[in-house]
């Protein structure tokens, strides 16, 4: 039999979950009640009357269609990347030995440290020196790049407490470095990196700063939603549609990542594949 929480702990786990909740639920009210049913606050109940009306003037007047596939197409891309690059960067520092392994390393993690600002107006100039503003490709490489700084330091500490057994293993039965990393430590650490790909995606769909400034014709979710919060008329209801679907595809993503994720943490078994 397994132990049973406490009832106050499950009290507050609940208060807590009800406080997280509750702007969620005020978002989707405002969503479906016109504005002047929420101008004194979306819990007056006194006349409620549904509509789907700012959903569907919300796809009209806003490329919101358009703004979703170029962020679905941006954090896709960005996410894809950073788990395909960052094991092989963690396995190379981890297992293999090379000049300078220890400097670029420490390198690469105190860009974790670095404020994104900081390198804004360096890759604008070069962005536009290269003719890539306007370009996906000027989002896409810093948001790969600047993922390694953690994305690698993450996979690596996995690296610490893996069976060298394996690898060792793997050289005795004639494997190079790459066929040792594809088939014996790629395997057996899915669990760093769905980890890797949830955190990148959140992080990249969220991200704000890179596209409003280096996109122009196609931009994202979070740029067009700064856009329709930002405009002089009350529209409320629309900005409360263009954020739940803003919040949605992460959120799916994230089940479904983490389904993958314990999945993974079960491949460390000690077996090639």
């Amino acid at each position: 039999m397994t132990d049973r929480a406490p009832r106050w702990v499950i009290v507050v786990v609940g208060v807590i979950a009800l406080i997280w909740m509750v702007p969620i639920i005020g978002i989707v009210m405002t969503s479906i009640r016109p504005p002047e049913g929420t101008a004194l606050g979306w819990w007056q109940f006194d006349h409620f009357d549904f509509t789907l009306d700012a959903w569907r003037k919300v796809w009209s007047k806003y490329p919101l269609a358009p703004a979703l596939w170029v962020t679905v197409k941006t954090a896709g891309l960005a996410t894809l990347f950073t788990m395909l690059l960052t094991p092989a960067a963690a396995y190379a520092f981890h297992f293999l030995e090379f000049r300078f392994r220890r400097l670029m390393l420490v390198i690469i993690i105190n860009a974790f440290v670095l404020p994104q600002q900081v390198v804004i107006i360096p890759l604008f100039r070069l962005w536009r020196d290269m003719g890539l503003i306007d370009n996906i490709l000027s989002v896409l490489i810093p948001y790969v790049g600047l993922s390694f700084a953690w994305s690698i330091y993450l996979v690596k500490n996995f690296f610490e407490d893996f069976p060298k057994e394996l690898v060792e293993a793997s050289k005795i039965d004639g494997c190079g470095p790459v066929d040792t990393f594809r088939f014996v430590v790629l395997p057996n650490s899915l669990s760093p990196v769905f980890a890797v790909g949830i955190l990148q995606f959140l992080w990249t769909w969220n991200a704000l700063l890179l596209p409003m400034l280096f996109l122009r014709s196609e931009i994202p979710l979070p740029v067009l939603l700064a856009r329709i919060s930002s405009s002089y008329e009350m529209n409320w209801d629309m900005r409360s549609v263009a954020a739940i679907v803003t919040a949605t595809v992460p959120l799916l993503v994230f089940m479904i990542f983490q389904r993958q994720f314990a999945a993974g943490s079960q491949t460390r078994s000690g077996a090639k594949e």
